[in-house]
């Protein structure tokens, strides 16, 4: 079992002992999520494929905080936006900007002229650290630059 994991399940332990009914719940779900991803693999899954299946967890609520706003649902919205924040707790420390700038005009410098071929080379570079988005606009910003 990945440390994660064990520290999810932990968690989980500690909110049951606690009735914490809203952690229980987003605890049991991002379990069964991972419990899930370990069938697909056939093996346990590492901390990196936990980190994913978190990832994946935050991206689906914060799509959904966007739909209850749209809805007029703040309420609903709010709910998304507390267990987004606490799963966020579970990741590992973001990158910074800066250290996301000097890779994409290093990929930049390497040759890459297009956004496709700047994300392929910085995106590995990065992967469970920094969001998809956040280097995409700083590359799109970057290529401005140059063209």
């Amino acid at each position: 079992m990945s440390e994660l994991l064990a520290r999810l399940q932990t968690d989980l332990n500690a909110s049951r002992k606690a009735q914490d009914k809203p952690a229980t719940l987003l605890l049991g779900t991002v379990i069964s999520d991972v419990k899930n991803r370990r069938i697909e693999l056939r093996r346990d899954p590492s901390d990196a494929e936990v980190i994913d299946v978190l990832r994946k967890g935050i991206k689906r609520r914060r799509e959904s905080v966007d739909m209850y706003v749209k809805g007029g649902r703040n309420d609903l919205a709010e709910k998304e936006r507390s267990e987004a924040a606490a799963l966020e707790k579970y990741l590992p420390p973001q990158v910074g900007d800066e250290e996301l700038r000097a890779a994409v005009t290093a990929a930049i410098a390497g040759g890459a002229t297009t956004i496709g071929a700047v994300m392929g080379k910085v995106l590995p570079q990065f992967k469970g650290r920094a969001e998809g988005a956040a280097i995409s606009a700083i590359a799109r910003e970057e290529l401005g630059k140059q063209g």
